[in-house]
């Protein structure tokens, strides 16, 4: 009798940068990021590192300069991934601020061979609506890549708010109905209105990355998709926000996410829920027909 195959673990949201881009406002504004200690470094070699205990990562860097002091770029996510090809998948990052990103993004997909674009509209100071976007989203529909989008509030001063709020999404994925989207983080603090845009929107999908240090907060969110039954349908996935979260106090804060609650009568999180997210496997989703490799 065979023995049975180990289930993966895929960390589906790694940041990636240098420490030269690092600006000095990162270290300012990251001290109420979450509470304990926070390493901010995140360079190649600490990320493959900090991956050692899943089969693979998605990664991507940042051009948050000046939200949150990050200038990175998709060279660095790149050599990342040239480096540790078995264990790295790169995405590439775009501020549709720059006259030329959509030529950027183009160098990313096509000569650096990256596989998905990651998009702060909190960050970047604009919204998902925004008439800018949509040369980025015609491009990505039309050649089966994902979007991960930075969903939920942020710490940095100068992020507009209103633009980390989820609704918008529904939006977009009904006037692009093959577009791949991805919410990060259950858009706290509007984990409702992440779940149920994920519910109705086929291809739209979420994930708990940068969750579990706020634990009531995850429990509700895990409770609220249990009772949407979105959480048996392959709709969200598990990440750590590395540096922001590592690996083990992730899987911890969700294997844990009942104990706050031993002694009650509350509702728990079943068994089952929490097995779908930890083994959750975007390489079979977040591509139409599969990841192309």
């Amino acid at each position: 009798m065979k023995a049975r195959k180990a289930a993966m673990i895929v960390d589906c949201h790694v940041n990636v940068y240098e420490d030269s881009q690092m600006l000095p406002l990162h270290t300012t504004s990251t001290a109420h990021a979450r509470p304990g200690e926070l390493s901010p470094r995140s360079d190649p070699d600490t990320v493959y590192a900090a991956m050692k205990d899943v089969d693979k990562a998605i990664i991507f860097s940042l051009r948050y300069k000046d939200s949150v002091g990050i200038d990175g770029d998709d060279e660095v996510t790149a050599r990342a991934v040239a480096k540790y090809p078995d264990k790295l998948v790169g995405f590439a990052c775009v501020d549709p601020r720059m006259p030329n990103y959509m030529d950027l993004l183009v160098h990313a997909v096509e000569d650096l061979k990256l596989k998905g674009v990651k998009f702060g509209p909190i960050y970047n100071g604009v919204s998902l609506l925004d008439p800018r976007l949509v040369p980025l989203y015609e491009y990505l529909q039309r050649n089966n890549l994902p979007l991960t989008m930075h969903m939920g509030t942020t710490y940095g001063r100068v992020a507009p708010i209103e633009y980390g709020r989820p609704l918008d999404v529904d939006a977009i994925a009904t006037r692009y109905p093959d577009l791949k989207m991805i919410m990060a983080h259950m858009a706290h603090p509007w984990y409702e209105e992440c779940i149920v845009v994920a519910r109705k929107q086929p291809n739209v999908y979420c994930e708990v990355s940068a969750l579990f240090y706020r634990p009531w907060q995850f429990y509700n969110i895990l409770i609220a998709a249990q009772e949407y039954l979105i959480t048996h349908r392959n709709k969200i996935f598990w990440g750590t926000d590395f540096p922001f979260s590592q690996v083990q106090e992730s899987i911890d804060g969700l294997r844990g996410i009942n104990k706050q609650v031993e002694g009650t009568n509350l509702p728990r999180v079943a068994q089952a829920t929490m097995d779908h997210i930890l083994h959750s496997n975007p390489f079979e989703h977040w591509w139409h027909g599969g990841y192309p490799g």
